[in-house]
Parts: structure tokens; C-alpha cells; sequence
């Protein structure tokens, strides 16, 4: 009888992976181990499926890598591939998990031959953002509205007609200064960095834009000259650049204060739309007006208060004031006066009265003597009291009426003030040809100043 086989032993301390698992994890290493990077081989087993998509495999005389290009990044290739080519991509490492098959993810594909002059230029754009040039803080805002807009450009290509054409739509009346240059070829930098320096040293403008519409690697050599790059930084004008390239951004994209991907998207960026500057003025005006408003009626209010204020100090009401109590005074004397003889009749009868119950013959006779004299004296004191007030009265009559404007108006005097009503007191207040108010006892004058003479007038100080 065969021996029974034992149970397998099953180790749960053991880390195992799934299949799936494994992939993700490997895909993850990958993702975060490679970055962008360019891959140069052959162009084999391409293939088209209805997707838009290319499959294809990049080898060379060892090896081969399996590769994808979803169509999004296909339609931005500029040549058609076939097998056989060589050529160069920009590609991600990744893994396609379902399959566990390693590839490629490509960004960008273009012939070989511009491999080692696209190399120089990564190496170029890194070495350039290492100082700083492409950092965002260094770079300049663009005016709202600008005073006046160069562009520097060919004067016969198509980028100035596009660019023109924007501003004529959005801001016709932005003045245009063009500084014509070549775009190509290998002159080209040296004229792009000649009309930066030019328009930096006329200050004809105060904000430029770099164009062209467009072309191959070679094409746009002159758009990654690192001397170009250098004087975009240093420009004190800022720049705007519309190269028309959209595969790759050149140095001077990447130098310059804002990038259109366009002639015409760099236009409309530097030129407001009129119809909305329009609103924007008719919304500052409508603000305006509710501000001058408010303040027009909190000046009402003011002018209101000062107004009631200067009657209360005006010389008439202070006189009114005066003669009202002038008035009081004489009704409180009127008061005392009769209070007096009040008393002094209730004195009178109080003695009268003692005297016919206590007095003799001769002393009824001598208090009558005394009384008599006693109503002599007070018959005289309230006649002085009386003339003493009156004199007063007359007095403080008299000076209220001297300190009167209008009685220096009527002894022929004159107050002058100027235009907004301010007072006059020295000739030089009031030049040749200032208007001014002269008002005398009857009225106002209107008046001009010929020629003034400090010897000859005098002008009354309504405060003296």
C-alpha cells in the first residue's frame, strides 16, 4: 500500500505577489526611474490601426524596444514614417501591464539627421534655465495699453500682415513701428538682436514683439541663438514672441516675458479687445460720476452749515441781538423800578399805620416832613438810574452801529473780492486782468484789473 503524501505547508509570512501586482509595481519603478529622454534606432513592424495610433518597434543591430504614439502626438509630426528610417523620439519608459510587455511612450518622433542639433539645443535650454533666464519672476508684466508696439520681423513675410491684421480688428488705434530683420538664415540672429537693441535705445516704444510664421528645425535656428536669448533678458522693453512653432518651444519662447504660439495669438495678447476698453471706460466713467455726486452733496451739506453759521455771525444779527437785549434790560428796570415804589408804598402805609396808633402830633409832622424828602430823593435817583441806562443804551447804539459793514459801505468805502469770493486786501492779490466783485452801499460791480497800484488802493479789511 503506497505511503500517503503529506499537505504542502503554506508559508503566510511570505510577501507573494499577484501577477497584476507585479506589473503596476514595475511600471510605477519604471515611471519614476526615466524621465524624457531620446532614443535613436530603426523604424520597424509599423503599424496604422483605425485608432490613429502608431505601433511600431525602434532597433538597432542588437536590440529592439517596442514602441507607442497615440494620435494625439502623432498629428503634431511633421514628416510621414515608414520602415526602415532611422530616427530619433522623445519617449517615456513605461509597461503595458495587460501584456507585461515593456515599451516606449512616445512624445515626439523626427528624422535622425536632426538628432545632434536637437541635443545641442536641450543642452543649450538646460544650461540656460540653470541661470535663471526662463524663471518666471524675472520676467516682465506687459503695459495694458500700450503707447506704441514694434514688431520686428520680415517686412515682406506673412507674420506682420498676420500681426497687423489683429491689431486693425482689436485695437485699430495702436500706432505700429516695424523693425524689419531677416528670420532666417544664419544672418538672422545677428538682426533680431540688432533691432532689439535698436528699439531699447529709441524707446519709440514700450513693448515689442518677436515673430515669424513658422518652419523646420533649421528654419528657426535663429529663434535658438543663446546671444538672442541673452538680449530678450536684458531687453528693458518687454517682449512678446509669436513664432508659429507648436512641436517645440525655441529659447527665445522660453526667453522672452510671454509666448503666442502665433503671429497673430502673440497680437492678441499685447492689443485689448476696444469694445471691452469701451466698457472698462464707460464703467470708470459711471464711478466718476457717483463719486463727483456724493461729493457734490457733501459739499451742499457743507456749504449749507457754513451758510447758516455766517448768518449767526453776520454784523445785522449780532445787532438784533443787541437791541433784543437792549429791550430785556429795559423791562428789567421797568421791573425794579415799579418793585420799588411797591415797596415804598407798603413802607408808607406800615408807618402811616404805627403813627395812628403811637405817634403824637409832632411826630405824625415830622415823619410827614421825612417822608416827603424821602419821596423827593427816590423821585430823583429813579430819574438818574433812568437817564444813565438810556445813556448807556445810546452808547452801546452807537458802537454796534460804527463796527456795521454797511455803515462803512454808506461813508463811500468798498469790499472787494475776487472771482470765487475771496477777499481782497493788498493790490497784488489781484494782477492785471483778474476779475473782481466790488461791492459799495447800493449794490455790486462787476470789475477787471487793469494795472494795479499799491500807492493808490485801499481796500477795506471787513475784520478791522
Amino acid at each position: 500500500m503506497p505511503t500517503p503524501l503529506a499537505p504542502p505547508i503554506i508559508d503566510f509570512t511570505r510577501d507573494i505577489y499577484s501577477v497584476s501586482r507585479l506589473n503596476a509595481e514595475v511600471r510605477a519603478v519604471l515611471d519614476a526611474s526615466f524621465p524624457l529622454l531620446w532614443v535613436q534606432g530603426e523604424l520597424s513592424n509599423l503599424s496604422r490601426p483605425a485608432s490613429g495610433h502608431l505601433y511600431f518597434s525602434l532597433k538597432d543591430a542588437a536590440c529592439q524596444v517596442r514602441c507607442a504614439m497615440f494620435r494625439s502626438k502623432r498629428l503634431l509630426t511633421s514628416f510621414q514614417p515608414a520602415n526602415g528610417q532611422q530616427i530619433l523620439v522623445r519617449a517615456r519608459v513605461g509597461l503595458y501591464e495587460p501584456r507585461g510587455d515593456y515599451q516606449l511612450i512616445v512624445e515626439q518622433m523626427e528624422p535622425a539627421g536632426d538628432g545632434a542639433l536637437r541635443l545641442a539645443l536641450e543642452q543649450l535650454k538646460r544650461r540656460l534655465a540653470a541661470e535663471g533666464l526662463f524663471a518666471e519672476e524675472r520676467k516682465r508684466l506687459l503695459p495694458a495699453y500700450p503707447r506704441q508696439l514694434g514688431v520686428i520681423t520680415s517686412a515682406s513675410g506673412a507674420a506682420v500682415h498676420d500681426v497687423l491684421t489683429v491689431l486693425k480688428r482689436r485695437f485699430p488705434l495702436l500706432p505700429v513701428l516695424i523693425y524689419p530683420s531677416a528670420v532666417q538664415g544664419a544672418a538672422a540672429a545677428e538682426g533680431l538682436i540688432a533691432a532689439i537693441e535698436l528699439a531699447n535705445r529709441r524707446r519709440d516704444c514700450d513693448l515689442l514683439i518677436l515673430a515669424r510664421g513658422g518652419g523646420s528645425l533649421e528654419d528657426l535656428m535663429a529663434f535658438n541663438d543663446e546671444a538672442l536669448a541673452r538680449v530678450i533678458c536684458a531687453s528693458e522693453l518687454p517682449i512678446v514672441t509669436g513664432i508659429g512653432h507648436e512641436v517645440d518651444l525655441s529659447i527665445a519662447d522660453l526667453a522672452a516675458d510671454r509666448r503666442g504660439a502665433t503671429p497673430s495669438a502673440a497680437a492678441e495678447l499685447v492689443a485689448a479687445d476696444v469694445a471691452q476698453v469701451q466698457q472698462h471706460l464707460h464703467a470708470l466713467t459711471t464711478r466718476l460720476e457717483d463719486a463727483l455726486q456724493r461729493q457734490l452733496a457733501t459739499l451742499t451739506q457743507g456749504l449749507t452749515a457754513l451758510g447758516r453759521h455766517l448768518q449767526l455771525l453776520h454784523p445785522r444779527a449780532r445787532l438784533e441781538q443787541q437791541l433784543q437785549r437792549v429791550d430785556e434790560l429795559q423791562r428789567s428796570l421797568e421791573r425794579a423800578v415799579e418793585r420799588h415804589f411797591v415797596d415804598a408804598r407798603a413802607s408808607l402805609e406800615r408807618a402811616q399805620s404805627r403813627l395812628q396808633f403811637a405817634s403824637p402830633v409832632h411826630r405824625l409832622a415830622f415823619e410827614a416832613d421825612h417822608l416827603r424828602r424821602a419821596r423827593e430823593r427816590l423821585a430823583a435817583a429813579t430819574a438818574r438810574a433812568l437817564e444813565r441806562r438810556r445813556e448807556q443804551l445810546a452808547i452801546l447804539a452807537a458802537g454796534l452801529q460804527a463796527r456795521s459793514p454797511l455803515a462803512t459801505l454808506a461813508r463811500g468805502y468798498a469790499i472787494v473780492t475776487d472771482a470765487r469770493g475771496q477777499l481782497l486786501y493788498r493790490p497784488q492779490q489781484a494782477p492785471p486782468g483778474t476779475q473782481i466783485q466790488v461791492r459799495v452801499a447800493a449794490g455790486c460791480l462787476e470789475a477787471k484789473v487793469t494795472e494795479p497800484d499799491s500807492a493808490a488802493v485801499s481796500i477795506l479789511d471787513p475784520n478791522s
